[in-house]
């Protein structure tokens, strides 16, 4: 490194942004014997003080994250205009953490490691040179070996606004409600919830209790639109009321909202020695949102590849691919109105068993599965849509 740099402001390696994918990156370097004597520097804008995020998976063992499970479900219920379902999702648990768990979790871990550090700072930009990356903080610039980023700045906005690729938002707000008497049955959850208006798009609501009086209700739109914060407050009360009964007889304890892109857009995986990560890396299922179980994938491949020496980013598989063909297919059916979200779901959940859509959202389906799923579909729309990305391809 440059010898004009400050011995303090060099790290072996740099987490721009102190969310899912920068703080499971740390979590897991932090197990590993190689990072014990390496200098880690967490750069967050934010101080992390609060429940801002739920993030819910499913898997089918006791991972990593077991310990900071907030709560977990065996019994998911789905609902749209013409059905009620008990999905059986076996051998799959549904599982929620809590975003302040996991801040809390990653901060006692840093207390313990003193080559360790956590900085709340804004970073305004990064970048690399052969020899180092480097991040500019409004105050600070920073040198790392490696400079892992999780953030999407206005250049990133602006290429992806210019792309040709499909641009639909996952835009979701969620209350925590307690109630005054008993409603919910904490062991099981609503995946999704279509009995809602459906004039704006894919609509749905998520209800995940965690005691009999107590529950996460959140609205979730797949569309192009931002709604006003106010607009989403009067459809959960809507859906409260109609729904579950509840009107004056609950308090609002926590508010969470979220926008993610549902998008086939290639981002950039790296840039020298920035190594793109979360969503900026392409992490996120672009059909569904979920995030959270690709990124401790992409995260273990990571790791292993800096314990080898190798440049730390997650190989692209070609039989892999095939998921992505999947996702611009359902984003084309979706974008331009081909088939209604909500219908598109109903088919999957009544003709396919839970556990094998479950394991085909996460990736992780055999080609044999998915011939069920894509025969589930109607035809006369899933095929053109196909044809049609499968040509954009050569």
């Amino acid at each position: 490194m440059s010898t004009s740099t400050t011995v303090e402001n060099k790290f072996d390696y740099i987490i721009c942004g102190g969310g899912c994918a920068g703080i499971s990156l740390l979590l897991q370097l932090l197990q590993q014997h190689f990072v014990e004597k390496k200098k880690i520097l967490i750069l967050e804008k934010s101080p992390q003080t609060k429940n801002d995020k739920t993030w819910c998976y499913w898997e089918n063992d006791l991972a990593f994250f077991e310990h900071i499970v907030h709560h977990k479900w065996d019994e998911l219920g789905f609902h749209s205009q013409n059905i009620d379902l008990d999905l059986q999702i076996e051998p799959y648990t549904y599982k929620m953490i809590r975003s302040i768990d996991f801040y809390k979790y990653a901060k006692n871990m840093i207390l313990t490691r003193s080559l360790i550090e956590w900085r709340v700072e804004e970073v305004v930009n990064v970048g690399t040179n052969d020899e180092y990356g480097f991040v500019h903080t409004h105050n600070n610039t920073y040198y790392a070996e490696y400079v892992f980023n999780s953030i999407l700045f206005e250049k990133d906005h602006a290429n992806f606004a210019k792309s040709n690729a499909y641009k639909l938002n996952q835009h979701f707000k969620g209350w925590v409600i307690e109630t005054e008497s008993p409603v919910f049955n904490q062991n099981k959850a609503t995946f999704m919830d279509f009995r809602v208006d459906q004039t704006m798009g894919t609509t749905f609501v998520y209800v995940l209790p965690t005691s009999p009086t107590r529950a996460l209700v959140e609205y979730t739109f797949f569309n192009d639109e931002l709604l006003d914060n106010k607009a989403y407050d009067v459809l959960l009360k809507a859906y409260l009321s109609n729904y579950w009964n509840l009107t004056t007889n609950y308090t609002i304890i926590e508010e969470e909202y979220g926008v993610i892109p549902m998008t086939n857009y290639k981002f950039n995986t790296h840039n020298g020695r920035v190594i793109n990560i979360g969503t900026a890396g392409g992490w996120t299922k672009a059909t569904s949102g979920f995030t959270f179980s690709f990124t401790q994938r992409k995260v273990k491949e990571i790791v292993s590849y800096l314990e080898n020496g190798k440049l730390p980013v997650p190989k692209k598989s070609l039989f892999k691919s095939r998921f992505k063909l999947y996702d611009s297919i359902l984003l084309n059916v979706l974008k331009y109105k081909k088939m209604e979200g909500s219908e598109i779901f109903h088919l999957l959940f009544t003709k396919i068993k839970a556990n094998i859509v479950f394991s085909f959202l996460d990736d992780d389906s055999t080609l044999k599965d998915e011939l069920k799923i894509l025969s589930s579909m109607p035809t006369s729309i899933f095929l053109p849509a196909a044809l049609q990305e499968i040509f954009k391809r050569k």
